[in-house]
Protein backbone atom coordinates (compact mmCIF):
# COMPACT_ATOMS: atom_id res chain seq x y z
CA UNK A 1 0.00 0.00 0.00
CA UNK A 2 1.27 3.19 -1.32
CA UNK A 3 0.98 6.80 0.03
CA UNK A 4 3.52 8.57 -1.99
CA UNK A 5 2.96 9.42 -6.24
CA UNK A 6 6.23 8.03 -7.73
CA UNK A 7 5.47 10.28 -10.83
CA UNK A 8 4.83 13.67 -8.60
CA UNK A 9 8.31 12.63 -6.52
CA UNK A 10 9.88 12.48 -9.86
CA UNK A 11 12.00 9.25 -9.25
CA UNK A 12 14.06 7.92 -12.52
CA UNK A 13 16.49 4.85 -12.42
CA UNK A 14 19.72 5.93 -10.81
CA UNK A 15 18.17 8.29 -8.26
CA UNK A 16 19.24 7.90 -4.87
CA UNK A 17 16.33 7.85 -2.65
CA UNK A 18 16.63 7.88 1.13
CA UNK A 19 13.16 6.62 2.75
CA UNK A 20 12.98 7.95 6.27
CA UNK A 21 11.30 5.66 8.89
CA UNK A 22 10.81 3.48 6.56
CA UNK A 23 8.53 1.26 8.88
CA UNK A 24 8.69 -2.59 6.85
CA UNK A 25 10.19 -0.76 3.76
CA UNK A 26 6.69 -0.74 1.13
CA UNK A 27 8.08 2.38 -0.19
CA UNK A 28 11.54 1.15 -0.16
CA UNK A 29 10.18 -1.58 -2.55
CA UNK A 30 8.72 0.53 -5.24
CA UNK A 31 11.85 2.51 -5.43
CA UNK A 32 14.07 -0.62 -5.59
CA UNK A 33 11.69 -1.98 -8.72
CA UNK A 34 12.01 1.34 -10.12
CA UNK A 35 15.80 0.59 -10.32
CA UNK A 36 16.76 3.43 -7.68
CA UNK A 37 20.02 3.25 -5.44
CA UNK A 38 17.92 3.16 -2.08
CA UNK A 39 18.78 3.64 2.00
CA UNK A 40 16.08 2.31 3.71
CA UNK A 41 16.47 4.08 7.33
CA UNK A 42 14.08 3.20 10.67
CA UNK A 43 15.13 3.36 14.38
CA UNK A 44 13.64 0.26 15.31
CA UNK A 45 15.63 -3.03 14.81
CA UNK A 46 12.58 -5.40 13.71
CA UNK A 47 11.98 -2.73 10.90
CA UNK A 48 15.41 -3.15 10.05
CA UNK A 49 15.48 -6.46 9.54
CA UNK A 50 12.73 -6.80 7.85
CA UNK A 51 13.34 -4.43 5.71
CA UNK A 52 16.67 -6.02 4.73
CA UNK A 53 15.31 -9.73 4.33
CA UNK A 54 12.62 -8.59 2.27
CA UNK A 55 14.67 -6.01 -0.17
CA UNK A 56 16.95 -9.10 -0.40
CA UNK A 57 13.71 -11.41 -1.57
CA UNK A 58 12.92 -8.35 -4.14
CA UNK A 59 16.84 -8.92 -5.66
CA UNK A 60 16.71 -12.57 -5.70
CA UNK A 61 13.39 -12.63 -7.53
CA UNK A 62 15.01 -10.53 -10.01
CA UNK A 63 12.19 -7.88 -9.45
CA UNK A 64 14.80 -5.14 -9.38
CA UNK A 65 16.72 -3.86 -12.52
CA UNK A 66 20.45 -4.21 -12.99
CA UNK A 67 21.98 -1.40 -11.73
CA UNK A 68 19.60 -0.69 -8.74
CA UNK A 69 21.19 -1.08 -5.15
CA UNK A 70 19.45 -1.48 -1.64
CA UNK A 71 20.91 -1.10 1.84
CA UNK A 72 19.09 -0.58 5.32
CA UNK A 73 20.30 1.72 8.30
CA UNK A 74 19.26 1.98 11.71
CA UNK A 75 19.60 5.84 12.17
CA UNK A 76 18.24 8.86 14.11
CA UNK A 77 16.24 11.11 12.08
CA UNK A 78 17.34 14.18 14.16
CA UNK A 79 21.36 13.17 12.81
CA UNK A 80 20.79 11.56 9.36
CA UNK A 81 24.03 8.93 9.32
CA UNK A 82 24.08 10.57 5.28
CA UNK A 83 26.55 13.55 3.99
CA UNK A 84 25.10 16.94 3.15
CA UNK A 85 23.71 17.27 -0.56
CA UNK A 86 24.02 13.61 -1.19
CA UNK A 87 20.54 12.06 -2.71
CA UNK A 88 17.91 13.02 -4.88
CA UNK A 89 14.54 12.34 -3.57
CA UNK A 90 13.66 11.98 0.11
CA UNK A 91 10.77 9.98 1.61
CA UNK A 92 9.47 11.10 4.93
CA UNK A 93 5.88 8.91 4.97
CA UNK A 94 4.03 8.55 8.39
CA UNK A 95 7.07 9.62 10.93
CA UNK A 96 6.67 13.29 11.64
CA UNK A 97 3.97 13.25 13.65
CA UNK A 98 5.83 10.66 15.56
CA UNK A 99 9.10 13.39 16.46
CA UNK A 100 9.01 15.70 19.01
CA UNK A 101 11.56 18.03 17.27
CA UNK A 102 9.90 17.66 13.98
CA UNK A 103 11.64 20.75 12.32
CA UNK A 104 15.08 19.69 12.93
CA UNK A 105 13.75 16.54 11.33
CA UNK A 106 12.75 18.56 8.64
CA UNK A 107 16.48 20.67 8.62
CA UNK A 108 17.91 17.30 8.33
CA UNK A 109 15.99 16.25 5.43
CA UNK A 110 16.83 19.78 3.51
CA UNK A 111 20.63 18.85 4.29
CA UNK A 112 21.60 15.73 2.98
CA UNK A 113 19.24 16.35 -0.35
CA UNK A 114 21.25 17.50 -3.31
CA UNK A 115 20.36 20.67 -4.56
CA UNK A 116 17.56 20.35 -6.90
CA UNK A 117 16.31 17.19 -5.21
CA UNK A 118 12.69 16.54 -3.98
CA UNK A 119 10.92 14.77 -0.89
CA UNK A 120 7.45 13.61 -0.35
CA UNK A 121 6.26 13.94 2.98
CA UNK A 122 3.28 12.27 4.44
CA UNK A 123 1.30 12.75 7.85
CA UNK A 124 -1.89 11.93 9.02
CA UNK A 125 -4.48 14.11 7.61
CA UNK A 126 -6.20 16.83 10.41
CA UNK A 127 -9.80 16.19 9.97
CA UNK A 128 -9.88 12.37 10.07
CA UNK A 129 -7.13 12.14 12.64
CA UNK A 130 -9.18 14.81 14.97
CA UNK A 131 -11.77 12.30 14.65
CA UNK A 132 -9.37 9.30 15.60
CA UNK A 133 -7.83 11.60 18.51
CA UNK A 134 -11.69 12.83 19.87
CA UNK A 135 -12.79 8.52 20.37
CA UNK A 136 -9.63 7.47 21.76
CA UNK A 137 -6.34 7.93 23.79
CA UNK A 138 -5.11 4.84 23.24
CA UNK A 139 -5.22 5.66 19.65
CA UNK A 140 -1.91 8.32 19.93
CA UNK A 141 -1.05 8.55 23.84
CA UNK A 142 1.12 6.13 23.68
CA UNK A 143 5.05 5.28 23.73
CA UNK A 144 6.19 6.12 20.33
CA UNK A 145 2.46 7.23 19.67
CA UNK A 146 1.07 10.89 17.25
CA UNK A 147 1.90 13.65 19.07
CA UNK A 148 0.22 16.27 17.32
CA UNK A 149 -1.87 16.36 14.53
CA UNK A 150 -0.59 18.46 11.52
CA UNK A 151 -3.12 20.96 9.15
CA UNK A 152 -1.64 21.52 5.42
CA UNK A 153 -0.80 24.78 6.01
CA UNK A 154 1.77 23.53 9.19
CA UNK A 155 3.44 21.28 7.20
CA UNK A 156 4.14 23.71 4.33
CA UNK A 157 4.89 26.11 6.72
CA UNK A 158 7.60 23.94 8.48
CA UNK A 159 8.99 22.92 5.11
CA UNK A 160 9.70 26.42 3.77
CA UNK A 161 11.13 27.49 7.33
CA UNK A 162 14.08 24.18 6.32
CA UNK A 163 14.89 26.10 3.41
CA UNK A 164 12.01 23.50 0.80
CA UNK A 165 9.79 25.27 -2.06
CA UNK A 166 6.94 23.05 -1.05
CA UNK A 167 5.00 22.60 -4.89
CA UNK A 168 2.18 19.67 -5.35
CA UNK A 169 -0.02 18.29 -2.49
CA UNK A 170 -2.64 15.02 -2.63
CA UNK A 171 -4.72 13.01 0.02
CA UNK A 172 -4.78 9.38 -0.30
CA UNK A 173 -6.00 6.17 1.84
CA UNK A 174 -10.10 7.17 2.22
CA UNK A 175 -11.23 3.73 2.57
CA UNK A 176 -8.93 3.20 5.83
CA UNK A 177 -10.00 6.20 7.53
CA UNK A 178 -13.58 4.82 8.78
CA UNK A 179 -11.88 1.94 9.82
CA UNK A 180 -9.73 3.68 12.13
CA UNK A 181 -13.05 5.37 13.22
CA UNK A 182 -14.41 1.86 13.99
CA UNK A 183 -11.33 0.75 15.56
CA UNK A 184 -10.97 4.19 18.29
CA UNK A 185 -14.56 3.12 18.44
CA UNK A 186 -14.70 -0.24 19.41
CA UNK A 187 -10.86 0.22 21.10
CA UNK A 188 -7.62 -0.01 19.72
CA UNK A 189 -6.59 -2.87 21.59
CA UNK A 190 -9.91 -4.85 20.73
CA UNK A 191 -11.73 -6.44 17.80
CA UNK A 192 -14.92 -7.57 16.80
CA UNK A 193 -17.23 -8.60 13.68
CA UNK A 194 -17.69 -5.10 12.40
CA UNK A 195 -13.95 -4.58 12.63
CA UNK A 196 -13.17 -7.89 10.91
CA UNK A 197 -15.55 -7.62 7.94
CA UNK A 198 -13.90 -3.65 7.51
CA UNK A 199 -10.38 -5.53 7.78
CA UNK A 200 -10.98 -7.95 4.97
CA UNK A 201 -12.49 -5.38 2.25
CA UNK A 202 -9.19 -3.90 3.25
CA UNK A 203 -7.19 -6.58 2.59
CA UNK A 204 -9.33 -7.78 -0.18
CA UNK A 205 -8.81 -4.54 -2.20
CA UNK A 206 -4.84 -4.15 -1.45
CA UNK A 207 -5.21 -7.52 -2.59
CA UNK A 208 -6.88 -7.66 -5.87
CA UNK A 209 -7.35 -3.77 -6.62
CA UNK A 210 -10.92 -4.00 -8.10
CA UNK A 211 -12.37 -1.09 -9.79
CA UNK A 212 -15.53 -0.49 -7.44
CA UNK A 213 -12.99 0.21 -4.36
CA UNK A 214 -10.26 1.95 -6.39
CA UNK A 215 -13.04 3.56 -8.41
CA UNK A 216 -14.72 5.03 -4.83
CA UNK A 217 -11.23 5.36 -3.18
CA UNK A 218 -10.37 7.89 -5.72
CA UNK A 219 -13.71 9.97 -5.54
CA UNK A 220 -13.11 10.21 -1.62
CA UNK A 221 -9.67 10.77 -0.89
CA UNK A 222 -10.14 14.43 -1.39
CA UNK A 223 -12.79 14.45 1.03
CA UNK A 224 -11.86 11.98 3.83
CA UNK A 225 -8.60 10.99 2.47
CA UNK A 226 -6.20 9.88 6.10
CA UNK A 227 -3.05 10.41 4.29
CA UNK A 228 -1.79 14.45 3.69
CA UNK A 229 0.80 14.15 1.20
CA UNK A 230 3.00 17.40 0.26
CA UNK A 231 6.10 17.81 -1.90
CA UNK A 232 8.82 19.80 -1.62
CA UNK A 233 12.03 20.94 -3.81
CA UNK A 234 15.22 22.22 -2.57
CA UNK A 235 16.44 24.79 -4.81
CA UNK A 236 18.74 24.40 -7.45
CA UNK A 237 22.60 25.79 -6.47
CA UNK A 238 23.12 29.55 -7.63
CA UNK A 239 25.54 29.77 -10.75
CA UNK A 240 28.95 31.27 -9.97
CA UNK A 241 30.00 33.89 -12.45
CA UNK A 242 33.68 33.18 -13.46
CA UNK A 243 36.60 35.91 -12.95
CA UNK A 244 36.58 36.92 -16.69
CA UNK A 245 32.40 37.86 -16.25
CA UNK A 246 33.51 39.96 -13.14
CA UNK A 247 36.15 41.87 -15.04
CA UNK A 248 33.20 43.15 -17.59
CA UNK A 249 34.38 40.29 -20.24
CA UNK A 250 32.49 37.64 -21.63
CA UNK A 251 30.23 36.36 -19.46
CA UNK A 252 30.58 32.76 -18.60
CA UNK A 253 27.78 31.14 -15.76
CA UNK A 254 29.06 27.52 -14.16
CA UNK A 255 27.14 25.19 -11.88
CA UNK A 256 28.32 25.51 -8.30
Amino acid sequence: MLTIDYDLLDLGPGMTVLDLGCGEGRHAFEAYRRGASVIALDWGQAEVATTWAWLGAIGAAGEAPAGARAGVVRGDLLALPVPDASVDRVIASEVLEHIPDDQRAMAEIERVLKPGGRVAVSVPRYGPERVCWALSDSYHANEGGHIRIYRATEVRERLATAGLVPSDSHHAHALHAPFWWLKCAVGVERDNAAVRAYHRLLVWDLTHRPWLTRTAERLLDPVIGKSLVVYADKPPAPATVTPLARAGRTPVAADA
